[in-house]
Order: C-alpha cells, then structure tokens, then sequence
C-alpha cells in the first residue's frame, strides 16, 4: 500500500485526467477536488482490505457526489481492490466502472447518482453498525452543492438524534457547483453554524493538507454521542491551473491537448 499520500493523490488525478478524457466524460474539476481527501482515507484512515472487500470489520465509505466516481476508482486500483488496467474501462459499455459510482466494483459500498441520497444512507448504516455494537465507522464524502437537499439536513437531524457518533461526513466545500457558485445558487453560510445547530460536531480544515485531513479523521468521533462532520475547504479543479476554480469545467471534457499540458504540469 502507498503510504505517500502526496504521490498517491497526484496518481490519482493522473489517472482521473486520463479516465474523462478517454471516455469522452465530464465531471474532472468536482474529482480533483477531492483527490486529497480521497488519498488520505484510503492509505491511512480506512480500514479496509482489497483482499475481503466484503470483511465485515470493514469501515464503509460512501462518495455521495458519485459524479466525481473517477477519483475513488483510481484510489481502488492504487489499494488492489481493481487492476490498474480496469480503469481504461471507464465509462465504457458494459463496463462495472460507470460514469456515476457503481457498487458492482470492489470497494464500493453504495452506487450514488442522484446528489442528497449518501448521508441518509450512510447513517442507516451507522445505526445499524451502533445496534450491532460494531467497531467499524461510516465515512460519507458529500459535496457542498448538494447540501441543497434537504434530505441531508433530516439525515442530519436523525444521526445526531440516535448519537450516531460513529458517522463521520466529509464536505467537499470547493464552492462551485454545476453552473455556478455555492453562493449564487443556494447560500449556505454560516455553514458551520448551522451544521452545529443541527447537533453534529464540527471541524474545518484545507481540503488539500493532508496532515490536518488526516489528523482530524483519525481523532473522529471528536466528540462523544456526536457524529462529525469535517468542513474542507478545496479548490474546484486542484493541480490543474487552467480548471482551477473554473466552473466550466464542471462539465468540459480535456481535448488531447489540455490532457498533455495537465499531466505534464502534475508530473513536475
């Protein structure tokens, strides 16, 4: 296993780039966002196996912004729950590796599409994991656009109700959503207030510092009877200079030449 995370989460946005731009796919920008965070979890946060991907002992990752799949593909080829060459599958007919995020890979809990559906399931699963008296957590990797939904917020309300502090959600806060900022669309601040208020306990972090990523989720639950919800500021299009904070390119797929300069800047 790569225990660089640094390494491990500019392969995965190599490996991203190259995934959108061989199937013709969108959705790069909101996948770079949260390389960082992506590398963290899967080298030195989850406990999990790809040789038992099913291991009940096993923590459940959900990625609620499923748009964003290629990230967590790429992590699962890095780990070995899949074959590097599985990746030049994606998006591809009859391929498990769909544009959104399939449970039909290894590794992957729960197929997400549709945005508002990860943290009300991750926090059944939480209640089941607590009733069980399980030792596993329930890491949920949301977006910021998505907090539109007011699905999350009763998931929110429910999870804080039964002391779910066995839940742990991640909110890529990159500020961008489809067409154009958090802001204009839906304001949500004062977001950590208000999560706050919903009962959760809250930290906020630079979604591309990988100590401070790692450090809060490792301490998860912060507080007893509470679950967590750590707050990550990112850059919508991170490492790629042309796509960051660019809110085309939450759709725009890289011509051959824009996958060139991409990886040539990734690659130093």
């Amino acid at each position: 296993m790569m225990t660089d995370t640094i390494e491990l989460a500019r392969r995965l946005r190599i490996h991203a780039l190259n995934m959108v731009h061989r199937a013709g796919a969108s959705h790069i920008a909101s996948a770079l966002s949260i390389c960082d965070l992506v590398a963290v979890l899967y080298a030195r946060v989850l406990n999990v196996d790809p040789a038992q991907p099913a291991a009940p002992q096993r923590d459940r990752f959900i990625l609620s912004k499923g748009h964003a799949c290629v990230a967590v593909y790429a992590a699962l080829a890095e780990r070995g729950f899949i074959e590097e060459e599985d990746l030049t599958s994606y998006g591809q007919v009859n391929s498990p590796l769909m544009n959104h995020i399939s449970h039909a890979v290894p590794g992957v809990e729960f197929s997400t599409g549709s945005l508002g559906h990860g943290l009300p399931f991750g926090a059944g699963k939480a209640a089941a994991g607590r009733r069980r008296n399980a030792a596993w957590r329930v890491f949920v990797l949301m977006s910021d656009g998505e907090l539109d939904e007011g699905s999350n917020w009763e998931a929110m309300m429910f999870a804080a109700h039964h002391r779910l502090d066995n839940l742990v959600a991640i909110i890529d806060y990159n500020k961008l959503q489809s067409l154009t900022s958090i802001a204009a669309t839906l304001g949500i601040e004062p977001m950590g207030d208000k999560l706050r208020a919903f009962g959760w306990c809250v930290r906020e972090v630079d979604g591309h510092d990988h100590e401070a990523i790692a450090a809060a989720l490792a301490a998860a639950p912060w507080e007893p009877g509470k679950p967590s919800m750590l707050v990550a500021h990112t850059t919508k299009g991170k490492g790629v200079s042309y796509m960051e904070n660019r809110v085309e390119w939450h759709y725009r797929t890289p011509n051959s030449e824009q996958l060139a300069a991409a990886i040539e800047a990734l690659r130093g």
